[in-house]
């Protein structure tokens, strides 16, 4: 058993450290060392003064849905808190991928040729290398961003063979109303087949399920700010 980490509790209702420790317990239960585990803190929505005691409390790697939202906020911060790394966790339109590139230290939401063609331009232009993860739709929900399952290995493919594009893992968002499990294990399984080793899997109200299968990156953002 390892000891949980030290957190300072200076936020309203302790949430980062009582998340921190979920996540403790979780890779304890998997027999998985907690660092083999990024803790995303989601912080949409939320502003600077919402996002700094969060920073002050240890947290150096969080995501944002939307580029021009995070390019409001985040860049006087990064100046002003050495060490943050960025996810763009929300989906990306193809004329927003130069300055994704440019702001996002890992980009969760590779899911068409386009965005392909894009990343791959900019990538090189700009010489900046962010962690790519392709988004599944395991749910194959029409109102939802994502590669469906049955296609998943062939849009891996050709990500990197037809647009060079070095991908870390994939990425999914369970149905609101299935058990997250079996989206998991699925997920799971196609990045193994492909040879990938991280999985962004998890939000607040599953992320200790999504460790249990295997989550390299945890996204939680109410479970840590309160809610929206």
């Amino acid at each position: 058993m390892h000891e949980a980490p030290a957190v300072t509790p200076s936020l309203p209702s302790d949430g980062l450290a009582a998340v921190e420790y979920d996540v403790f317990r979780a890779c304890n239960e998997a027999r998985r060392d907690r660092a083999s585990v990024t803790l995303i803190a989601v912080s949409k929505t939320f502003e600077a003064d919402a996002i700094l005691p969060v920073i002050t409390s240890g947290q150096r790697v969080f995501g944002e849905n939307r580029v021009q939202e995070a390019k409001s906020k985040w860049p006087a911060l990064m100046a002003a808190q050495p060490g943050i790394a960025l996810h763009l966790i929300g989906p990306l339109q193809s004329n927003k991928a130069k300055e994704a590139v440019a702001l996002f230290d890992a980009i969760h939401s590779v899911d068409r040729p386009s965005i392909c063609e894009a990343l791959a331009k900019e990538i090189a232009a700009q010489n900046r290398t962010p962690l790519l993860f392709v988004q599944l739709n395991t749910g194959e929900e029409p109102q939802k961003a994502g590669i469906a399952p049955g296609d998943a290995d062939d849009f891996i493919a050709r990500c990197r063979d037809t647009y060079g594009l070095s991908i870390a893992g994939l990425m999914c968002i369970p149905p609101v109303d299935d058990a997250p499990a079996p989206h998991f294990a699925l997920t799971a399984r196609i990045a193994a087949r492909n040879g990938l080793a991280g999985l962004s899997m998890g939000m607040s109200a599953d992320f200790a399920i999504a460790i249990q299968f295997g989550a390299t990156h945890v996204r939680v953002g109410s479970a840590i700010f309160g809610k929206r």
